[in-house]
């Protein structure tokens, strides 16, 4: 078995060890097995972390250096490009990814970002100049002006580590903010290599610090209980995002929250590609982690047993298709732990236990090796009610819902807590556009429209989360507006 290199932080321009060298395991998903050793931050070092950041931004230039923040986080971005076999290897063995995967969001998406996120940060108008007000027998010119809101806090899931590090890090960077860079537990090492090329790169101390840990909540809490810390952006479930908002209220820290997702496709009889847009809608990418996914899949009544017949087909093809690490055609692989396999195992038992109807998957599999590994999984005969239907899962599992018309559609669409994504296909454009503007979701594709991008804006409705990122906005996440206006002689 090849090891991983060790996962060190990287604290006030250092790269070391945890206090007192302490060191957790880093789990293959393929496997079970360790593939490295990661370090185990402390109390103690994420307090340097927060301190190292308040001082980075309160007491250099880093806020006000625009060319010395340019000049350096392309240096970064180079280097990332220059080690995209070490970002393979650990999209692979750390967070499961298969390769399909790591070709698009794991990997190579976020690698190719730079250049447009570049592009954005040039259109920020810094100082913005408002017509002038008449006011108090006097003239008063003004200005707004927009500055880095301070020190981040960047808290990363396990799903799409890379992908998201570079959605926050990169444009909090660029504006002129510090940030401290919490991974999750599972996938430590995507975070540790950003701090050791942030070290190469040349950052300031302080400006970039990494502190891995194996709790899941000591580090993150430190972070948005802290004072000294004015942003949190944090991706991941929406029941962590509550207690963000609680544990942040005492400091009026501004949040970003990208949380949960029980996203909807609807397909009308009317597509003309009826049979292809069912059979593409298995869950199967990253065997279903990502909060993104549409795996609610809504399907006519006049068209329901011809929609069935093709999902069970196209489940049955894949079952042979899944599973191999290094096949670039292949999209899923493993779970990201034992626990997340044995979660999304009790949301099946769930579905069986409420009447939903099973025709594919459903059971671990066991014939793909020893990590953690569940079949792709289709119920039909849901209703909207059902706990599979309404939870996220965060797993290969999507469920088939009937609709008697339009608004009957729309209405089991919006019957959501969640409104992170979507999708509708028809074969008249304008009902397509009608129905997509009344669904209540963040982004949504129209006959397979990319609706996520780069330069789009992503975030959700409802408790799917709160602000955006991506695009301009996601840039304006780390900004602050002051209003200046100076009284001009008479």
């Amino acid at each position: 078995m090849t090891l991983l290199p060790e996962g060190q932080l990287y604290i006030d321009g250092q790269l070391r060890d945890a206090a007192g060298g302490a060191t957790y395991e880093d789990i293959n998903p393929w496997t079970g097995e360790v593939i490295a050793h990661a370090a185990d931050g402390s109390v103690e070092d994420m307090e340097e972390a927060i301190a190292a950041a308040r001082r980075a931004f309160d007491h250099t230039d880093w806020s006000t250096n625009h060319a010395q923040r340019l000049e350096l986080v392309r240096k970064l971005a180079e280097l990332m490009k220059v080690n995209r076999q070490r970002f393979v290897d650990i999209a692979i063995k750390e967070t499961g990814a298969a390769m399909g995967a790591v070709n698009m969001a794991n990997v190579d998406g976020p690698l190719s970002y730079f250049d447009t996120l570049f592009e954005i940060y040039d259109g920020i108008e810094w100082d913005q100049a408002m017509p002038d007000k008449q006011a108090w027998g006097s003239t008063h010119r003004r200005i707004l002006v927009r500055e880095p809101a301070g020190v981040v806090g960047a808290i990363i899931p396990w799903n799409v580590p890379l992908y998201i590090t570079v959605g926050k890090v990169i444009p909090a960077l660029m504006v002129g903010c510090t940030v401290i860079l919490k991974p999750a537990p599972d996938t430590p090492l995507m975070s540790a290599i950003i701090g050791e090329l942030a070290a190469q790169a040349g950052f300031p101390a302080g400006v970039i610090n990494v502190v891995s840990g194996k709790d899941p909540a000591l580090l993150g809490e430190m972070l948005v209980t802290d004072a000294r810390v004015d942003v949190i952006s944090f991706t991941g479930s929406t029941g962590v995002g509550r207690r963000i908002m609680e544990k942040g209220a005492p400091t009026l820290k501004r949040l970003f929250l990208e949380l949960g997702g029980k996203s909807a496709s609807i397909i009308f009889e009317d597509a003309p590609n009826f049979a292809e847009a069912v059979g593409q809608s298995i869950v199967c990418y990253h065997a279903g982690q990502g909060c993104a996914t549409i795996t609610r899949l809504l399907v006519p009544e006049s068209r329901y047993a011809e929609a069935v017949m093709v999902l069970e087909h196209a489940y049955g093809a894949y079952a042979q298709m899944w599973g191999n690490a290094e096949d670039p055609a292949n999209f899923m692989g493993p779970l990201i732990s034992a626990r997340q396999r044995d979660r999304v195992m009790g949301y099946i038992e769930t579905g069986i236990r409420e009447g939903a109807r099973l025709i594919a998957g459903g059971k671990l599999a066991t014939g793909k090796g020893n990590g953690f590994f569940v079949e792709p999984t289709c119920f039909v005969d849901v209703t909207n009610d059902m706990a599979i239907a309404r939870e996220e899962i965060f797993g290969p599992v999507l469920v088939v819902i009937p609709f008697k018309d339009e608004e009957d559609a729309i209405r089991i669409a919006n019957d959501s807590e969640f409104g992170l994504s979507g999708g509708v296909t028809s074969g008249d454009e304008a009902r397509a556009i009608r129905v997509a503007r009344r669904i209540r979701t963040g982004t949504i594709g129209v006959n397979g429209g990319m609706s996520m991008d780069v330069d789009l804006p992503f975030g959700g409705y409802k408790q799917s989360g709160l602000g955006k990122e991506w695009g301009l906005a996601g840039f304006e996440e780390y900004l602050e507006t002051k209003a200046l206006a100076i009284r001009v002689p008479a």
